[in-house]
């Protein structure tokens, strides 16, 4: 059974940092590519980063270029997402996706404000 749980989220005032993380099972973690996507209230779920499975290959969205790195444990078979300089923008849940096995995360809250 496959299984993504988020982690990490919380409150934090704006220039803050979090680390979200992402534990996965019922696959073989490492051959795959994984995504972070967002969601903020009222709007589409958007596309964060993506991470490919073997060369660790790495993409951002242009907004969070520069303040957000996704990297990848494969032997502890988890995802991360480092999120630095947080804006008020960047409030929103947060998913981890295995795009390749359809699968999704249940999402985490990162609330940045004042």
């Amino acid at each position: 059974q496959v299984q993504l749980v988020e982690s990490g989220g919380g409150l934090v005032q704006p220039g803050g940092s979090l680390r979200l993380s992402c534990a996965a099972s019922g696959f073989t973690f490492r051959h795959h590519t994984m995504m972070w996507h967002r969601q903020a209230p009222g709007n589409e779920r958007e596309w964060v980063a993506t991470i490919t499975g073997p060369s660790g290959g790495r993409t951002y969205a242009d907004s969070m270029k520069g303040r957000f790195t996704i990297s990848r444990d494969n032997v502890q078979n988890t995802l991360y997402l480092q999120m630095n300089n947080l804006k008020p923008e960047d409030t929103a849940v947060y998913y981890c996706n295995a795009p390749e096995i359809h699968s999704w995360g249940q999402g985490t809250q990162v609330t940045v404000s004042s």
